[in-house]
């Protein structure tokens, strides 16, 4: 249950409006509360700050970022995202796999690339692709805050991976590819733009191997790694 006060039971804090604003009056609520939190800190117990935007992500079984509280002039507290990214900005938290549901047949009015990530399938390759890099000891991790939102990242060595996975399940596998190759090919362009020191490689993880062998060619053309489950060749 929310609380407004704050006591030795709070473990998260979770604030609004963190983006565009300093807390500048301590008698408020949310005001006291971070500085509680603050002193909280300082005495060796830590409380997890986050926003709206951070709190969402945790509903959706996603890592959002813990924010660290500095001072600002005439001892305000200035909430202020810590800097908790790896690969340069690209890559997040660490990749978990989420729960799935039903889904009801007026979903699929919505946007493909959310109706595949709620799939039991598209899941099970995710999990798949987190134990096959573990047993390489490769972390897989989201994206970081304001990066693309590709479904799974790592890092070997100084090189950064972003991929797409898909589903073949029920869905057709055509458009299921199509879409994909679009997708990770607009993230790589976006990111090598936005950290041009950096060596990316756009990859498209499938479910299972497709049907037709023209796929992994035209991977291979536009600089793309194809692989898929359940044994990721060439990862």
């Amino acid at each position: 249950m929310p609380k407004t006060d704050f006591s030795r039971k709070v473990t998260l804090v979770v604030y609004g409006d963190l983006a565009s604003k300093v807390v500048t009056d301590d008698r408020r609520t949310y005001s006291s509360t971070l500085v509680d939190a603050e002193a909280e800190r300082r005495q060796g117990r830590h409380v997890c700050v986050v926003d709206a935007d951070g709190f969402s992500k945790l509903l959706k079984g996603r890592p959002a970022p813990c924010l660290e509280l500095r001072k600002a002039r005439a001892g305000r507290v200035r909430p202020v995202a810590a800097d908790t990214t790896e690969g340069g900005g690209i890559l997040g938290g660490p990749l978990r796999m989420r729960h799935t549901g039903r889904r009801l047949s007026g979903d699929l009015t919505l946007d493909l690339s959310s109706l595949d990530k709620a799939t039991t399938a598209h899941e099970a390759t995710v999990g798949a692709l987190i134990a096959h890099l573990s047993r390489q000891g490769i972390e897989t991790r989201a994206h970081a805050p304001g990066a693309p939102q590709f479904d799974a990242g790592w890092s070997r060595d100084e090189e950064v991976f972003v991929a797409e996975i898909k589903s073949l399940t029920g869905a057709r596998e055509e458009q299921q590819i199509r879409l994909g190759i679009g997708q990770v090919l607009d993230y790589a362009y976006r990111l090598r733009t936005a950290h041009p020191n950096t060596v990316l490689h756009p990859v498209l993880v499938l479910e299972r191997p497709p049907s037709v062998a023209r796929w992994a060619e035209l991977a291979g053309s536009v600089g793309l790694r194809l692989t898929w489950a359940p044994d990721f060749t060439g990862l």
